[in-house]
């Protein structure tokens, strides 16, 4: 027997013909007839008709279609007889001949309103429940079921009981939202159910009708308590209630964004019809323009490949989609970026020469090397040579040296400064799937040069930092690898890129700073400061005509003696390069451009003595000192500005040995100090020191301007010679200056920065200087003009340092160590 489905709607259930043939009426129980019904008999024995998929409640009229042949001949027997049957739900529709253990004990007496024969065979009876019965023992099985039945008794609540009214009318409440949200329930069944004056017919009425299982309404009537049952359905409708209102809210969703998607899409149609009438570029057009452009690029096949499936991506995108816009981003650097595109290089090594001599003064070994590096790569005839690193302090022209090897070349050139650098993003790029994403600053200058083989100057390498974000050093590796750099990745193009036709160059100050696997892959060109002479030749030739033209001076308005730029030099600049020396420069320019501008007199050859007045006081002068205080030795020092000269001092006082260091001193100077003092100590009696000496007397090391940090092993000498001469009271050698690393077995090592350090003793009027023998290489590479007046003293071990460095002229007023030590011995006795 095929019954009737709940999940059909209850459009179906009651757009049937009714006993009065109407098909919009549906029935409904009054209270006159409620009592009516509850008041008739049971009888004691009754067909029993299973129904698949539906639950009869009482007071309810369904509709049912019958087609098995016992429910066909029950229909047909009872509608000719009394027309009461039982109406039980069947535990497993599936199952055609249900026996008694597959249908539900508790079950509706029914009432036959009518019967129709339909075109199929079938029959369509529509029922009315009467009242619940409880199924006894089988007493007929065929030709269909009969059983004993017995009244199901109900539990109603008091008529005053005021929760069971509330409850009632929540579920009225309720049950007309469902009817409000669902589309497909009609609104006559809300007219119906307000309309519903008994409220056992209403919980009845909302059972049958609501979308549920056939357990979960058999469960609502098998509850014998009224207000139970009402609390159960309750709880079904809520949770229906909930879902219905989740589906409509989904589906509102789904609705509105395809009403944006439509209305988008017809904005853009209309947009792109206003932009063809106005004769501007649509979004097709556009794309017409990439492949245009993209005919004339020289790609390899990969870049190709990759640019025409972006393009086609592009195509099917929505032109308003957040995506587009990054699409298109990546597309146009694809079409700039000059793949493949080169400009001509000029060999003539003579012309390079000439704009390396033109643009810099002295610096003569450092541009034969450049012009060696060009000389391989024009030989070689591709760029796999090291990259060139021009290390030295600020303002020697590092930088410069670079735009001059571009203008050579006739190249390109690129700039980008590393200082600060701490995003490995900055050199690889984001990738494409980031808010803001961008290619690298490598891929970015690339792009602004319009060529694949510019003099790339990556300034300051040495200042390159690193944190969460990672460390660009080691990124750098790649870029900086002619193995490697053929197939250069950045993350936001994703392809590989050629960087090795490109001329890098990097600058440092301290080479001790960069990354060691970063240096090991440059070659090293170390330029050190200029001299006095130079550094006048300089502002002669580029500073005071560039700073005449920036403050739109006229040349013979303003004229800077050679003796004046070199009293700039001397009093007013401390440096290894010639930054400072320019903004003096620009300083005194600008006094005249005052003066000018003022129509006053002034004099137009300046003077040395109104450099005072035009620039800040002078610097006090790092000059020699004398060697009138036992204890007090120069040393050389090297500096990030260039080089310096520095006072070791020693005192004496009485006390029980102890050392005391001061002046900022870093770890290695300490340690340096405390190996010249054991070393002066296993050696006492070679230099007639009492050993008690060491017992009996503090010893304070100090090296002046204690703001300023100090550190490194080339005052080692400078501070065994300062000890000895402290402790023997012997002066030491006048106009002497050292610099060199000790060890405790008495050797001297060399050190580094000696053209700086020179530079500084000559400033200082210094005019002899103690070095390690294997520093006379560095002395030979030095030009012969910087070592005018200088006379150099060679030495291996640290007795042959005090053997030259100390005089046997003791200081006026020495200590008499021997004497203080008599005198305590006296008192002893005493």
């Amino acid at each position: 027997m095929k019954d009737f489905s709940e999940k059909e709607g209850l459009d179906q259930i009651f757009k049937v013909e009714s006993v009065n043939d109407d098909p919009e009426f549906i029935p409904l129980l009054t209270n006159e007839e409620e009592k009516k019904i509850n008041a008739e008999k049971i009888p004691d024995e009754i067909p029993i008709l299973p129904l698949r998929n539906t639950v009869l409640f009482p007071g309810v009229v369904i509709p049912i279609t019958v087609s098995r042949e016992k429910s066909i001949r029950l229909i047909k027997e009872a509608y000719q007889g009394n027309k009461t049957i039982g109406v039980v739900a069947q535990k497993n529709d599936s199952i055609e001949d249900p026996g008694t253990e597959d249908i539900h004990w508790v079950g509706t007496i029914a009432f036959i309103l009518k019967t129709l024969k339909m075109p199929d065979g079938s029959t369509t009876a529509i029922i009315q429940g009467k009242r619940r019965f409880q199924m006894g023992d089988l007493t007929q099985k065929d030709p269909y079921l009969k059983a004993k039945v017995k009244a199901f008794e109900e539990i109603h609540p008091d008529k005053d009981d005021r929760e069971f009214e509330a409850m009632v009318s929540t579920l009225k409440d309720v049950a007309l939202q469902i009817i409000k949200q669902s589309p497909h329930i009609p609104s006559e069944t809300g007219f119906a159910i307000k309309n519903i004056e008994s409220s056992t017919f209403l919980i009845n009425f909302i059972s049958s009708n609501m979308s549920a299982s056939v357990a979960d309404k058999q469960k609502i009537l098998e509850v014998a308590d009224l207000k139970k049952r009402t609390t159960a359905l309750l709880a079904m409708l809520n949770k229906e209630l909930q879902m219905l209102q989740l589906k409509n809210q989904i589906q509102s969703k789904v609705k509105e964004d395809i009403d944006k998607q439509q209305r988008e899409y017809f904005l853009h149609q209309q947009l792109k019809t206003i932009q063809e009438e106005l004769g501007g570029d649509t979004f097709d057009q556009q794309i017409k323009e990439y492949r245009k452009k993209a005919k004339d690029k020289k790609w390899d096949k990969a870049v190709k490949e990759a640019f025409e499936k972006d393009l086609q991506k592009l195509e099917r995108m929505n032109p308003n989609a957040a995506e587009y816009s990054v699409q298109s981003n990546y597309l146009e650097l694809l079409l700039e970026l000059p793949w493949n595109e080169y400009t001509t290089d000029n060999f003539d090594l003579k012309r390079a020469e000439k704009i390396l001599n033109l643009d810099h003064y002295g610096l003569e070994k450092i541009k034969q090397r450049i012009l060696e590096y060009l000389a391989v790569i024009k030989l070689k005839g591709d760029m796999k040579a090291p990259i060139l690193c021009l290390a030295g302090p600020p303002g020697v022209g590092k930088t410069s040296l670079g735009k001059s090897i571009a203008k050579s070349l006739g190249r390109k050139y690129i700039r980008m400064s590393l200082g600060g650098l701490h995003d490995e993003a900055e050199i690889r790029g984001h990738r494409k799937t980031y808010i803001g994403a961008m290619p690298g600053r490598i891929i970015q200058n690339l792009k602004k040069a319009k060529s694949s083989n510019p003099v790339f100057v990556l300034d300051e390498i040495d200042k390159i930092g690193s944190d969460f974000h990672g460390d660009p050093a080691s990124a750098l590796l790649e870029v900086l690898d002619p193995e490697q750099n053929k197939e250069f990745h950045d993350n936001f193009i994703e392809l590989e890129y050629d960087l090795s036709k490109v001329l890098f160059i990097a600058t440092a100050n301290n080479l001790g700073a960069i990354h060691p696997a970063l240096l090991d892959r440059m070659e090293i060109i170390e330029i050190s400061g200029y001299t006095v002479e130079e550094k006048v030749q300089i502002a002669k030739r580029h500073l005071i005509p560039k700073q005449l033209k920036e403050h739109g001076v006229k040349k013979g308005q303003v004229t800077i003696p050679d003796k004046v730029i070199e009293a700039v030099v001397d009093d007013y600049t401390r440096e290894s390069g010639v930054r400072n020396l320019e903004k003096k420069i620009a300083q005194i320019v600008r006094h005249a451009a005052k003066s000018i501008a003022m129509e006053e007199k002034y004099d137009v050859e300046v003077k040395r003595e109104e450099l005072d007045k035009i620039l800040s006081p002078a610097h006090p002068k790092e000059r020699y000192q004398g060697n009138d205080v036992a204890g007090v030795v120069t040393g050389l020092a090297w500096t990030p500005s260039g080089g310096d000269i520095l006072f070791i001092e020693v005192s004496l006082s009485r006390g029980k040995g102890h050392l005391t260091l001061t002046g900022n001193l870093g770890d290695v100077m300490k340690e340096s100090a405390t190996l010249a003092l054991e070393y002066l100590k296993a050696h006492a009696e070679r230099w007639d020191i009492p050993h008690k000496a060491f017992e009996k007397w503090n010893v304070h090391v100090h090296v002046p301007e204690g703001a300023t940090p100090k550190d490194g092993p080339s005052a080692g000498i400078a501070m065994l010679t300062a000890l000895a001469s402290a402790f023997t009271q012997r002066k030491v050698r006048k106009n002497l200056a050292m610099t060199g690393e000790i060890t405790l077995r008495g050797s001297v090592l060399a050190v580094g920065g000696i053209k700086e350090k020179i530079l500084a003793a000559k400033r200082a009027g210094i005019t002899e200087i103690i070095l390690c023998t294997a520093n006379k290489r560095d002395i030979d590479d030095i030009s012969k003009v910087y070592l005018k007046d200088l006379k150099f003293k060679y030495v291996d071990k640290m007795d042959e340092v005090l053997r030259y460095a100390l005089l046997d002229e003791y200081v006026k007023d020495p200590l008499k160590l021997d004497a203080a030590f008599a005198l305590e011995e006296a008192g002893k006795n005493n």
